[in-house]
């Protein structure tokens, strides 16, 4: 509440509209501040000038007394005073004046700069674009990929409604040409949405042959890895699955009395369907006892890819064995094209398990590594069951020997 004291004026316009404005706490003693509502002039209560010495008043007079608070202008203003600003004294004009003057810093700058949109603004367009990309059948991986890269690009300061900005901020970026192709791809279909074009930047990579890991660190990721991982990594190696096809797989695509699986295409691949092995079988139906999903993997692919990471980190450790951190989902199969060309040397059999409809997809898997005769693990069988044990592991058939043993092998 505003008290005016009648006994106290202002020294400088004589106004007797006076609000307290707080105490001015010195080594002197306390002195009484007020703030002239006229004029804006702070300045203390003259007769705290008597409890001190006329040298004491005289050191201190021109810091107490004449320190002006804003100039006339800047107080007097058509703006009226809210009552709840009112009630608060002279501390409530103060701020109200401190808002007043933000308000008016910020409407200035926004006319200076009023093509920058604000985040919120940019929030909304990046989400109607989702939803645009959603409604145009992208897959879900590519709409959460773009949404991002146009998220990123914006908070380093690229404005999305100006092509030129966006183009320099993905110049500026310390990214593999990769990763800015997928940008420029990004904002292209940012601008078939709003139904504008512009001139895309050139950008080019030179296509690297993927790495290649051996059979045992493959199966050392698989036995030391959870129950669920592991029957995920085993599925990508049987099947030479893409990561999103095994995680979208129900316990309907599995028939455990023939013992396949029928794989789902993505990315507009052929549907699939392979023999598996009884040891994935096995892992499967484990899981199956303790599922109550109708996905066999319940899990977030995301949130699969960084749980098999941050094991992979512990195995890596653990054997002292580096080449395991280069080991990715996509991995897989790689390695499963690369085995079944090196055994069969038939391209047309690879395109067909990895489900490409265009061959020269295909192709790359014939030039990865070099095969040398002496790379096979050799075994023996006895019986009929041995044998069959190790043609569902992978092993091919050699010869019989006169004693009736047959030989198997398998390239490491």
């Amino acid at each position: 509440m505003a008290h005016t004291q009648e006994s106290v004026c202002c020294p400088r316009c004589s106004s007797t509209k006076i609000w307290k404005d707080g105490m001015r706490y010195t080594n002197l003693g306390t002195i009484q501040r007020y703030l002239c509502r006229n004029c804006g002039y702070r300045f203390s209560d003259s007769r705290s000038k008597q409890a001190f010495s006329s040298s004491d008043i005289s050191k201190h007079a021109q810091k107490v007394h004449t320190k002006p608070l804003k100039s006339k202008p800047a107080i007097r203003s058509p703006r009226r005073v809210s009552g709840e600003s009112q009630g608060r004294g002279a501390s409530a004009l103060l701020t109200g004046g401190h808002c007043l003057a933000k308000v008016e810093t910020r409407k200035q700058e926004r006319a200076a700069g009023a093509t920058k949109p604000d985040k919120a603004t940019v929030k909304g367009k990046i989400l109607e674009f989702a939803w645009w990309m959603k409604k145009e059948g992208y897959a879900e991986t590519t709409i959460i990929t773009r949404s991002k890269l146009l998220t990123i690009l914006s908070k380093r300061g690229a404005d999305i409604n100006d092509p030129e900005s966006v183009k320099k901020v993905i110049a500026e970026q310390n990214w593999c040409a990769k990763r800015k192709i997928n940008a420029v791809d990004a904002y292209s279909a940012f601008l078939r949405m709003m139904g504008k074009q512009w001139n895309p930047p050139r950008y080019t990579y030179a296509q690297k042959l993927p790495f290649i890991p051996t059979e045992e660190e493959i199966d050392a990721l698989i036995a030391g890895t959870g129950p669920k991982t592991s029957t995920f990594l085993q599925l990508l190696k049987e099947t030479g699955a893409r990561a999103g096809e095994a995680n979208a797989l129900q316990w309907t695509d599995i028939d455990f009395e023939k013992g396949t699986v029928r794989i789902t295409a993505e990315k507009g691949s052929n549907p699939r369907i392979f023999k598996v092995s009884n040891k994935l079988l096995s892992m499967l139906r484990a899981l199956q006892a303790k599922s109550k999903s109708i996905k066999i993997f319940s899990k977030h692919l995301r949130t699969q890819r960084r749980l098999f990471q941050k094991q992979r980190r512990t195995l890596a450790r653990k054997l002292q064995n580096p080449r395991l951190l280069q080991i990715h989902f996509h991995t897989f199969r790689h390695w499963k094209a690369t085995m079944e060309y090196a055994k069969t040397k038939d391209i047309l059999h690879v395109m067909k398990i990895l489900g490409h409809k265009n061959i020269k997809n295909t192709l790359i898997y014939t030039q990865l590594i070099p095969f040398k005769d002496d790379e096979y693990t050799s075994k023996v069988a006895t019986n009929a069951q041995e044998a069959c044990q190790l043609i569902e592991a992978g092993f091919e058939y050699v010869c019989t020997t006169p004693e009736n043993i047959m030989i198997f092998r398998k390239r490491k």
